[in-house]
């Protein structure tokens, strides 16, 4: 990697790759080649550098260019201008949201200052199709210092000391995790993956398992050495085909390199690794569903306890945490306990990757030291609202999740500060709502992603999710009534206590959460059949303002029913200016409305409100 080439970095995350970032790599060494720059220049595809919403990206990394929207057509430029001119290309670079002034390198831009990378230190850095790139990045570095100098007992301290909670739901502290499996009576012991990762926009997982898929496997083989295990497997979704096909080829290489199968480094050890694809059910993200599915049944949950520790895959002891909390593994390992436990806070020590979406500039993979503000991630990082709107609310954890109201936007970043709020760091979903956002809708939303999802295995789930978005329809619909609200405050606190499993009992959460801080736009919906943030279709009522319209007739063009009409307006004392208008104005007979919102969209002027 420091072989004196010039390294072209493109990112060739699932985001680049849907936007034609193979196309530019193509174009890139296609250009290189007949440029006779073959052995001096490095075209490198990567996994996703973060800034998900600027693909195509290329950084040249000699000094640190950031190139955003690259198309094949631009690589001429960047090729003659830059690498061999050393003129950036000027048009393809970034600018400040603040300033509108260009931010040349990945380093002077906003969104990556503010970051700390542990868990994304390779991703967008090296080829994750490359073991010795990862090893020239110190990787398998601590697999050795953990086979040669430490037994499994202080590998398992050293975790503890780390404060490590799990990245992946409630943070159950990793440590103690590994020392109940390694205690529990049984053979074999399984390590197992947990890359089920499942809640609407978060691709946090993926990301790292295309990116540096060698930093999982080296902490699973650490973690098996730990606990006594010698078999692991990463229990991946089907739509995660690029994950699935870097892991496979990582795990390939590591097996040919030595660092999987029999006496690794010599040290008399083994331990095998194989991925499990399973086939999309947002329930197998919780452990005994994952296991269930694992071993061909159907993904359901059990009762716990036993807890996987004591009694997991084919009933032998089972160590899971999920991809994000073995990518902290290594660091730790190498750099010491100490060293994780001075970032972040007490509690909650490290740093979190967020899968930053939602109604935000800069969407993408933001990692922070836990702690940080919502408010430093969502207007420092993130670039602020589109459009110069107004903060309303993020929801956090997803559809297990809640949401965080504008008052609380100072909340630190971390599993307590979170929890006392009603919502929950989860697996790092983060999307940002503006203030034309409905809650209601919003809860709505991801209860009829859960109930969608819910195995039907237990009654509190299965029957008592129905009955709430049924409520959460009838009050959209402005059918709401007296009582729906305690209702659902009710129905949501009973499923929270009763349900079999814990992606059943947080499924009330972004119900409960959103009453508890929007409480009046529940009760607008139930006792004033209005939507005051217009998004509920129903209970929309559509007006023409008289003196905004400046009667163009593109309204009626798109109405689907032929319900607007021109007016006439009488003049009035005082009021002449009305009789020398053009062009009449026009209205909307309510009674043929059907409020499809097309007329809001065509209008040019803002005339049209609901």
């Amino acid at each position: 990697m420091d072989g004196g080439k010039c390294r072209v970095l493109v990112c060739a995350g699932a985001g680049c790759v849907s936007s034609g970032c193979k196309a530019v790599a193509r174009a890139l060494s296609e250009v290189v080649r007949k440029s006779d720059l073959d052995g001096k220049v490095e075209i490198v595809q990567t996994g996703c550098i973060g800034s998900c919403d600027l693909g195509p990206v290329v950084v040249v990394e000699s000094d640190g260019t950031f190139y955003q929207h690259v198309t094949p057509e631009d690589v001429p430029d960047i090729v003659n201008d830059h690498i061999i001119g050393g003129n950036p290309v000027e048009r393809l670079l970034h600018r400040s949201g603040d300033t509108g002034e260009f931010e040349v390198k990945l380093s002077d831009m906003s969104f990556f200052r503010g970051q700390t990378k542990i868990a994304l230190r390779n991703c967008g850095v090296i080829d994750p199709l490359s073991i010795d790139e990862y090893i020239a990045r110190n990787g398998y570095e601590a697999l050795s210092k953990v086979l040669k100098d430490m037994t499994p007992g202080q590998v398992i301290d050293a975790i503890k000391a780390s404060g490590l909670r799990g990245r992946g739901g409630a943070g159950f502290p990793t440590g103690l995790k590994w020392m109940f499996t390694a205690d529990a009576p049984g053979e074999p012991k399984y390590v197992v993956c947990n890359a089920d990762e499942g809640d609407p926009g978060a691709f946090m997982d993926r990301s790292l398992l295309e990116g540096d898929p060698h930093s999982i496997i080296e902490a699973m083989i650490i973690a098996g050495y730990a606990v006594g295990s010698h078999q692991g497997l990463v229990y991946v979704r089907a739509e995660y085909p690029l994950a699935v096909e870097r892991l496979s080829h990582a795990i390939e290489q590591a097996a040919e390199r030595g660092f999987l199968g029999n006496d690794i480094l010599g040290s008399g050890f083994s331990f095998n690794l194989e991925v499990r694809v399973g086939a999309g059910a947002f329930v197998c993200g919780e452990e005994t569903a994952l296991l269930a599915s694992i071993e061909g049944k159907r993904g359901m949950p059990r009762p716990k306890p036993p807890f996987p520790a004591a009694s997991g895959l084919w009933g032998k002891p089972t160590l899971i945490n999920n991809v994000e909390t073995f990518a902290n593994i290594a660091p730790i390992i190498l750099n010491g306990p100490e060293w994780f436990k001075g970032m972040g806070t007490d509690r909650s020590p490290g740093t979190k990757v967020f899968a930053l979406a939602g109604n935000i500039n800069n969407t993408g993979l933001v990692e922070v030291p836990m702690g940080t503000p919502l408010r430093t991630i969502i207007y420092e990082i993130g670039g602020g609202i589109p459009g110069g709107k107004g903060f309303k609310a993020a929801q956090t954890g997803g559809p297990s999740g809640g949401c965080i109201p504008a008052q609380h936007l100072d909340v630190p970043m971390d599993f307590d500060s979170l929890t006392k709020l009603g919502a929950m760091m989860g697996s790092g979903g983060l999307i940002v709502m503006d203030e034309e956002t409905c809650m209601v809708d919003i809860a709505k939303f991801f209860l009829q992603f859960t109930q969608d999802e819910s195995c039907g295995k237990c009654v509190p789930c299965r029957e008592g999710t129905k009955v709430m978005l049924d409520i959460l329809d009838r009050i959209t619909k402005g059918e709401g009534q007296e009582g729906d609200i305690e209702l659902l405050e009710s129905l949501g606190k009973t499923i929270s206590q009763t349900a079999l499993c814990g992606l059943g009992q947080s499924a009330p959460n972004p119900v409960l959460s959103t009453i508890r801080y929007f409480r009046d736009e529940y009760e607008a919906h139930v006792r004033d059949k209005r939507c005051p943030a217009g998004v509920c279709t129903a209970l929309a009522s559509y007006v023409i303002e008289v003196e905004k319209c400046r009667g163009c007739g593109l309204c009626v063009k798109v109405c689907p029913v032929d319900a607007i009409h021109p007016i006439e307006l009488q003049a009035v004392a005082g009021d002449e200016g009305r009789t020398k208008r053009k062009r009449p104005p026009y209205a909307i007979d309510a009674s043929k409305c059907i409020k499809c919102g097309a007329c809001v969209a065509e209008c040019r002027f803002g005339a049209i409100t609901r």
